[in-house]
């Protein structure tokens, strides 16, 4: 990419800028234990973060109806807030990549479908609030991705151009989505995958590690 055509970056949140998979599993052992449910491995619980808090709670509970799924959400959701920061942090190589952009300065943004409480909390936990030109959660707006309209609607908060703005996530509708808002895409190849192969989403870039973005992006 050519760095100097590029007037901002915005970023999927979990499993792209932080890992947020140990508060996320925990939330889900306290979870079955308030409901008296056996202790059982969690890995693929952390493999699925990127997918959302349904996608969770099928591997957290196996074989759970879509009823008790939808019923057991809110409290889950609840749990995890309850202790959002304790173990998250962001990804390593990530603080060096978002300080050469401050330094630049380069805006930088995010756009999730984590719900906007839930993500403005885990940002301003780790000192991030400030420094982001702008955040749209899953319920932001009525639509979320793959749809492209929360990636717009950041580069219109952030007072960029879409064109000319990257997006980078760990998950294909991430790059759904960037590639539908005109933006760029890079796939994180550090991410929670669960498997999938990056390369196969049709990203522009698949980077395997964060400090690979800068020179990725034409930046260095």
């Amino acid at each position: 990419m050519n760095g100097k055509s590029i007037c901002a970056v915005f970023f999927d949140l979990d499993g792209t800028l932080i890992d947020s998979a140990p508060d996320l599993i925990d939330a889900m052992h306290r979870l079955r234990a308030e409901l008296g449910e056996p202790t059982i491995a969690m890995d693929k619980v952390g493999m699925v973060v990127s997918k959302g808090g349904r996608a969770m709670l099928r591997a957290g509970f196996p074989g759970i109806a879509e009823a008790r799924m939808e019923t057991l959400l809110p409290r889950y959701l609840d749990l995890y807030a309850e202790q959002i920061a304790k173990h998250t942090r962001t990804f390593d190589g990530i603080d060096a990549v978002l300080a050469n952009f401050d330094a630049r300065p380069l805006p930088w943004g995010i756009v999730t479908n984590k719900p906007e409480h839930l993500a403005r909390r885990v940002v301003a936990e780790l000192g991030l609030a400030a420094r982001s030109a702008a955040l749209v959660g899953g319920d932001t707006l009525a639509k979320r991705k793959p749809d492209p309209e929360p990636l717009l609607h950041a580069a219109l908060l952030a007072n960029v151009d879409a064109a000319h703005s990257v997006y980078v996530g760990d998950d294909a509708r991430d790059i759904e989505a960037g590639r539908a808002a005109g933006m760029r895409t890079v796939a994180a190849g550090w991410g929670y995958l669960d498997g999938e192969d990056p390369r196969e989403w049709g990203a522009d870039i698949v980077v395997a590690r964060p400090q690979d973005l800068i020179p990725a992006l034409g930046l260095d």
